[in-house]
Parts: C-alpha cells; structure tokens; sequence
C-alpha cells in the first residue's frame, strides 16, 4: 500500500528483505504499521510465507539502516536481499553450500524474486532461536523464584518481581517499539500491562507465570508456524545438489544452482534429475510424482521432456537444460503456490477487518470492567484491576487473525503435492462452493491424440484423398490436424504443398492444393462449402455414430471424401466424472464436434453434452449454467481460453505447460480427471478447517472472557486461551497437509 510522504518516482529504490520470527499475519501487520509512519517509505508488501518484506524506500529521507533498526526494535531479524544482483556466488562459497544444504531449491527461487543466493542467511534452528533461549532462561528463572518461595517465604515477593520484570522488558521493548511506531495495540503491549499490572497489585507468582506461559507459546506458535510453511517448500529439497555436465566428451561435477541452459548432463539410474530439459539420447522410465502426483514412472526416450527432481530409473539418461534453476518446473510451482497463499480469501479479508476493531475493543471493555464494578461498590479495586488484566490477553487476535491463512497454505501446500494447483485463498473458496463443471472434450476428457481409423474416397483413390487433406492440415497444430498428417506420413502418401492455406475459426481449414480450392472441415461446413454426396453423408453419419470424429474434404465446391478418426476417452475419465456425481456435482462436456459424436462419449462416460459449439457459444453456454450457481470449466489452457476466462474459476489441464501452470485459476499437473474432484474436495475440506478454526478461536475467546468477568478463571488461564488457540488452529490447519485429492 502507499503511505502518506510517498517519495517521487526517481527517488524511490526497490528493496527486499528476510525477515525472520514472524508467525502470523498479526506480525506483517505490525511491522507494515510500524514502518508505513517513516518518511520516505511506500509500497510495503510483508508476506509472512515467504519471510519476505518488499518496499520502496527514498533513502535521502529514510535510510536503510533505520528500516532494518525499526523492523529489530520490534523482535524481528531483517537481513537485506542485494536484488541488483542475479549471479550465484562461486562453487566454493561455503555459505552456499550450507544454504543449498538447508533449503535446496529455495536460493533459486529467491534469485527469480531479486535476491541472490549468496544474500540467503541460513535459517536457525528453532532451539537457537531468540525466542527458544528467552524461553529457556524464563523456566530458569521461575523455576529458581518457587524454589526461593519454598526455602525463603520471606523473600518470595521480591524473587517472582526480579523474574518476572527481566522475562518482560524484552517485550515490553517490542511493545513500546511499535507503539512508538504508531501500532500500539499487539499482544506484547498487552503482555506488558497486564504482567506489570499484577505486580503492582501483589499477584507476583502469577505474573511470573503468565510471562513464563507467553514465552514458551511464542516458541511453540513459532514451530507451528514453520511446519505450515515447510509444507511446499519441502520440494524444493528434490533438487540435487550437484550434476555430472558432459562438455566435450569428459564428465565433471557441478553445482546444480551454476547449470546454464544448452548444457548437457548426465543422469544415472537411481539419481534424481537436476534440470527441466530434452532426453538426447537413453530410454529409461522416470517417476515424476513431485509434479505430476503421478506415481506410475513415465517412459522417457530421446526428444522427451524431463522436469528436475524426477527420478531416473532404469538407465543413463543424457539431458540438454532447457531452463534455468530458477525457473525450472518446482521453483515454478514454489513460486506459484508461495504467490497463491498472498492471495487473500474473501473470510481472510473478513477476518483481518473484524480483528482491527476487535483488540480495541477488548482493550477497551477491559479498562471498564477494571474500573466501572469497584467504583459502582461490587468488589475491590485489586479483585476487578485483576480480571481487566486477564481480559487483556484475552484480546489477542492472533489465533483468529492465522485461523484462514494457516488452513488456506496447508491447503495449497497438500495440492501442489499432488500436482493440484490453485491460486489462492479465493479459488478455494469458489470451487468449494461449485455446482457444475463443463470439460473440453478434446485433449481434456479425451487423450487429445486422435487416430484415423476410416479413410473414404468417393473415387476409391484414399491414397490422394489423405495427401490432399494432409497438405491443408500441415499448417495446422489441431489434434485432428496432427492425426491426419501422421497417417499420410506412416501410409506414404504422396506429399502435396498447399498454398494460401488459412485456418477458419471453429470451423475448419482451407486453402490451394496444386491450385484448386480445398477445404476441409466437419460434415456439416463441409456442406456449406460444397456439395457432399448422399454416400459420403450417409458414412459420416455412420461413422459419428460411432463416436468418431469426421472431416470432410471438399475440392472446387464439391466434396471428395472423408476422413474418420476417434480419440478416446482418458482412462480416468468414467471414474472422475462418477466422483464429482458423488460430490453432488454435475457435469457437461461442451465440445464443437458434431452431436452423435459429443453424444456417444458423454453417454460412455455418464455425463451430459452440448455439441456443435463454436468459441462463442461455449462462452454462452458457461453463462447460462452459471444461473444455476459456480461453474468450473476444466480445458487445456490455450484453445479454451475464452470459456475458462468466463466461468467461475478456469482449471487448465495439461502436465504442467507454462499456459497451464501461469494463466487458470488452478491447473492439474498430472492431467487426471480424477484430479478435479479431488481439487474440489481438497477445496471444501479447507472451508470446513477454516470454519473449525474461527469456531476455535472465537469459541474460547468467548468461555474464557466470561469466565474471567465472573472471576472463574485468571491470568494464566488467559494466557493459556490466547497461545493455545494459536497452537491449536496452525495444528488443526495442519491436518490438511494429509489430504490427497482425487484418492
């Protein structure tokens, strides 16, 4: 967002930082506050997933070293990200090794976001951490003062003081930090008050302990916060370390983050490949489920194409790198899901809104419930200043704040794992809501590979009647197009060059064959651009139905034959469609083949169909399902773009392709229609998480307020309420993690 004092264009300097110890979106909003009061600074963007803060910063009036002091006052570690840089530091730098050790693919994927490897601190572990020995020395320090209560009574009050003030200054530091600021209502500042305010009424032990509770929470929201983020980034550990480069004919061992693209590499049977590239030469099978979620190994022979992390097989594959490190297939999909849980859900956006107002009012019923019953005679000044401070804890937002974001990352986390992609928080929440889905047919529910089995010509001449149609459909990429080529090719017609050749859209292709006029299309074109004789008619219509596909091949106006292909339904395709029936949701397959066709392999597959439809009446028919509710309209991402742009939420399938990963709502990498289901139950499953998790968190926000107003329960309990909300929605969120779609 931009700030107030925004700098000019010029002056302004893009930076990035890695901010560690933030666990919750309570975090990012506190050190967004903080920061958007300083002079100079705009455009602050804090992603909790990432550990990332990205801003604009005119240095003339704010320097860096302020923004890295402001951001360390609060109880956070900002290393600065040198984006002016892409290149990896050299082979030896023992700070890489170490980083690549650690996360893996996660240096490269912070290079394609502006930071380079050498840049990457090496994340603590969490019994290192600021926060684990703050811990660690308030149990020493408690467990000291009880002792001291034990063997000198006399001195207990000044002990549990001593403890509890040197437990709270370091929080009470961040609290005055952001206050300073302009954020004075977080949960340190409350922490503060109320440890504070116990001692000042004699509740000395207990305000040992409340400190003592929030200290160890803090560490465990910690640890629940890094196993939800671990959930993605686990495939960036796929990547090996090192690759065997051929370079003229000798082998040697390099960096997997240095590879460059045109370079060869060698991949040995058991080994996980190191680069997205082309086999040049081996055939092996290799398991590519970190993509696909496929665990059937994949046959792989030269020209084929190989994603890194996948796991060669049976034998040595020789690859050519066809990308970059950090844009091979997984840093891609880290990329895309880490971009996919900044998009906020319309709940989350709900959520942060009701939480704004939420604290201050709490803080704010605090202080009368403190002051308003003793003045009005109904109890003592300590009884009442005592259940306010209790209130306060209670006014922490944060399991309420993470109860969405946790339960949408695990979430996206559990589908990229399976090769479902989905873009954020708000997709889910559309396709749990879905109630129809429309298929492409071609290449979507079928293979997309066609295969001609019948060739007609009406004077018996087949092997000029496919040459003629193979020397239209050569300009063509089409399946069916590509079907008949390769039956000229494997029955070896004669090659004909076609000339003017222009595709007409929805409708067919035409152009000049040995400089006649040729078009060849569906029977029912066809007939517009010539006439077709009643034989010809009548074994089309035979023909569709069969559930084949039928071009026509007209020359000069009048129609010489017709080719028959069939393409065949994925093998999958009955059982997702029964799947979604089990989902209570229905499904239509809009295709632009002819109606025997479309419904012939509807009826196969038990589905509903809407035949003969050109772009723009799959666009029309999208827009009438959806009166009756969310429409998912699952295509291959390039030839249905129009239809996926108008329906409720876009799912493109086709193993990963740069259109199908970068332009739908979702994509489904193993293209399984199994998959879309899966998607739409993993979808609900994180609605249901998301509802658990506000129940939990409002739930005993409210038992434990009114049980602190009537005076049942006290500080630590509040405290209790407050962190282990927070641990057990991110635990619960958690639970997502196990989900496998379409299984």
């Amino acid at each position: 967002m931009t700030q107030p004092g925004t700098p000019d264009a010029g002056k302004a300097e893009a930076l990035v930082f890695r901010v560690e110890g933030m666990d919750c979106a309570s975090c990012a909003g506190t050190i967004t506050t903080a920061l958007g009061h300083l002079p100079g600074v705009s455009d602050i963007n804090v992603s909790v997933t990432r550990e990332r803060m990205a801003l604009s910063l005119d240095a003339a009036r704010t320097p860096v070293g302020a923004i890295e002091k402001a951001v360390r006052s609060l109880g956070f570690v900002p290393t600065l990200l040198d984006g002016k840089s892409d290149a990896a530091p050299p082979a030896a730098t023992p700070h890489r090794h170490d980083h690549e050790h650690e996360h893996g693919l996660a240096c490269a994927h912070d290079r394609a976001h502006g930071a380079p490897v050498a840049s990457i601190k090496t994340e603590t572990p969490w019994w290192r951490s600021v926060k684990s020995r703050h811990a660690a020395i308030g149990v020493v320090l408690v467990a000291l003062s009880f002792a001291a209560e034990f063997f000198w009574p006399q001195s207990s009050r000044y002990v549990f003081s001593a403890a509890t003030l040197v437990l709270v200054a370091p929080i009470a530091k961040r609290a005055f930090a952001a206050a300073r600021l302009g954020a004075p209502f977080t949960i340190q500042m409350l922490m503060s008050i109320a440890s504070i305010g116990a001692l000042i009424i004699g509740a000395v032990e207990e305000a040992a302990v409340v400190v003592l509770l929030f200290l160890i929470g803090e560490v465990l929201e910690g640890l629940a916060a890094a196993r939800a983020r671990s959930g993605i980034k686990a495939l960036g550990s796929l990547i090996p370390r090192t690759a065997m480069v051929e370079d003229g004919g000798n082998l040697h061992e390099v960096s997997t983050d240095q590879l460059a693209i045109g370079q060869t590499v060698v991949c040995r049977p058991g080994d996980r490949i190191p680069a997205d590239g082309v086999v040049l030469a081996g055939i092996s099978s290799v398991d590519e489920s970190p993509m696909t979620g496929e665990s059937v190994p994949v046959a792989k022979q030269e020209g084929s194409a190989v994603f890194a992390g996948s796991i060669n097989h049976d034998a040595s594959l020789r690859i050519r790198v066809e990308r970059a490190p950090s844009d091979n297939t997984i840093a891609r999909i880290i990329a895309l899901v880490e971009d996919a849980q900044e998009a906020r859900a319309p709940t989350e956006r709900f959520i942060d809104r009701f939480s704004r107002l939420y604290m201050p009012a709490i803080v704010a019923f605090s202080a009368l419930v403190a002051i308003v019953p003793p003045l009005a005679g109904f109890g003592t000044w300590d009884e009442w200043i005592y259940r306010g401070l209790a209130l306060l804890l209670i006014g922490c937002p944060c399991a309420l704040v993470i109860s969405v974001p946790a339960a949408i990352a695990s979430g996206l986390s559990a589908g990229a794992r399976h090769g479902v992609l989905i873009k954020g928080g708000a997709v889910i929440e559309t396709l749990a809501e879905a109630k129809t889905v429309a298929f492409d047919k071609t290449g979507t529910l079928t293979m997309g590979r066609p295969r001609v089995t019948d060739v007609v010509a009406a004077d018996g001449d087949e092997a000029r009647l496919i040459a003629i149609a193979a020397a239209i459909e050569r300009e063509s990429s089409h399946p069916l197009a590509a079907a008949i080529v390769d039956h000229a090719n494997e029955a070896a017609a004669s090659f004909i060059a076609g000339e003017d050749i222009r595709a007409i859209a929805g409708r067919g292709m035409e152009g000049r064959v040995d400089g006649r006029e040729a078009f060849i299309g569906a029977p029912r074109f066809a007939a517009e651009a010539g006439g077709v004789s009643d034989d010809l008619a009548e074994a089309a219509a035979a023909f569709e139905s069969k559930g084949k596909t039928v071009a026509v091949v007209v020359l000069d106006g009048a129609a010489i034959g017709l080719v028959a292909m069939r393409d065949e339904p994925r093998p999958d395709a009955g059982a997702g469609i029964a799947a979604l029936r089990e989902l209570g949701v229905d499904s239509v397959m809009l295709t632009g083949d002819n109606a025997r066709t479309g419904n012939a392999i509807a009826a196969r597959l038990g589905m509903q169909a809407r035949a003969e439809l050109l772009p723009q009446n799959k666009v029309e028919e999208i827009r009438r399902l959806a009166a009756n509710g969310k429409v998912v309209m699952v295509g291959d991402g390039i030839n249905d773009a129009p239809a996926l742009a108008a329906a409720s939420i876009g799912v493109a399938i086709g193993s990963g392709t740069d259109v199908a990963m970068e332009t739908a709502d979702a994509a489904l990498m193993g293209s399984r229609i199994t998959d879309v289901a899966g998607m739409i139950a993993l979808s609900r499953a994180t609605m249901r998480n998301i509802h658990q998790n506000v129940a939990i968190a409002l739930g005993l926000k409210a038992v434990f307020l009114i049980t602190t107003v009537t005076g049942l329960s006290g500080l630590w309990i509040a405290v209790l309420a407050d962190t282990g909300a927070t641990v057990l929605v991110t635990m619960n969120a958690m639970r997502l993690l196990a989900f496998r779609p379409g299984r």
